[in-house]
């Protein structure tokens, strides 16, 4: 059997984000309509370390990426198989296809959940991952100015001169959070952080807010006010959040908000379900990053690298 070996600098060569924007749209829409599946993400835990498995399928493959953290260092690959021989068909470095894919998939809430005309949003973070954030953002709206925030001002500066050749909006640092916000009409967050960087009480009506830097009970970027105030609240996976969202745990255990109130983004991608009623409404999307995402994109690379003749074949 044949598989083809493709690295990191070959993913972010054969696709771009606003690609894998669509592309995402495509699997989501297969989900709704039971042509495409996801598995919530497992993690095996050892002492310091933790391996991570993630499981998916889309029409004509399935696959799952594997990942381990510990040792002051995450690594990442990714399976693709066919779904009718089940052979394995690629290998894949996944580090930059996840950056892409989370992203995107920032990039698809927003289109489908903020006011087709704002013009000006915030992003909290200026690290790896907040670069694909921002070009999503950027890709699905014409924004005049993000504000970038972020504690460390000399990060914030280097984020800024090397994102703003990429985007169309103007980049500027935010000297205050609040005002920042509350002049926004759509808001990102991408951070590790334990606690709350962004309040509820900041927002104003209309708003758009994407909440995708924690997948862990742990973490909480935005705080109970900020998904309490949210008229809709649309989550990539009900199931995977009950497991993965730390944002959520105050509100239902305390009985404020119910799992029920929530929307799953793939309904709202096919139509079932109302993302934005009004434009006043502030809508919500936590985003915790699913297999679905991974299997649509993994498929796009593997798909452009044979016509490209990218990547090296491996006799296994």
């Amino acid at each position: 059997m044949k598989s083809l070996y493709i690295k990191e600098e070959e993913v972010q060569q054969l696709v771009t984000v606003p690609e894998v924007v669509e592309a995402l749209e495509a699997a989501f829409r297969d989900q709704a309509a039971g042509r495409a599946f996801t598995n919530s993400r497992n993690r095996l835990r050892m002492p310091g370390t933790t391996l991570h498995i993630m499981a998916g399928a889309v029409p004509g493959y399935f696959g799952y990426k594997g990942y381990t953290v510990g040792a002051g260092k995450a690594q990442f690959l990714f399976f693709l198989y066919d779904a009718q021989t089940t052979d394995l068909v690629a290998m894949m470095e996944a580090d930059t296809l996840g950056q892409i894919r989370t992203g995107a998939a920032t990039g698809l809430a927003t289109r489908l959940l903020s006011n087709p005309d704002a013009s000006e949003a915030t992003l909290f973070g200026a690290g790896w991952q907040a670069q694909s954030q921002l070009l999503a953002m950027d890709s699905v709206r014409s924004l005049k100015r993000v504000w970038i925030v972020n504690r460390n001002s000399d990060r914030r500066e280097a984020f800024i001169r090397k994102m703003q050749p990429q985007v169309k909006a103007r980049l500027a640092a935010a000297g205050s959070p609040n005002e920042a916000v509350r002049s926004s009409q759509i808001v990102t967050t991408m951070t590790s952080s334990r606690a709350p960087v962004l309040k509820g009480e900041w927002l104003q009506p209309g708003t758009h807010v994407t909440a995708a830097g924690g997948n862990s009970l742990l973490r909480k970027e935005i705080d109970d006010e900020a998904v309490l105030r949210a008229n809709r609240v649309v989550v990539d996976s009900v199931e995977q959040a009950k497991i993965e969202v730390g944002e959520f745990v105050g509100v239902i255990e305390t009985g404020r908000r119910h799992w029920e109130d929530f929307v799953e983004l793939r309904h709202v991608v096919a139509g079932l379900m109302p993302g934005r009623s009004d434009r006043s409404d502030i809508t919500l999307f936590k985003s915790q990053g699913l297999a679905l995402e991974d299997v649509a994109i993994g498929r796009l690379v593997y798909e452009r690298a044979l016509k490209q003749g990218l990547g090296r074949t491996l006799d296994l």
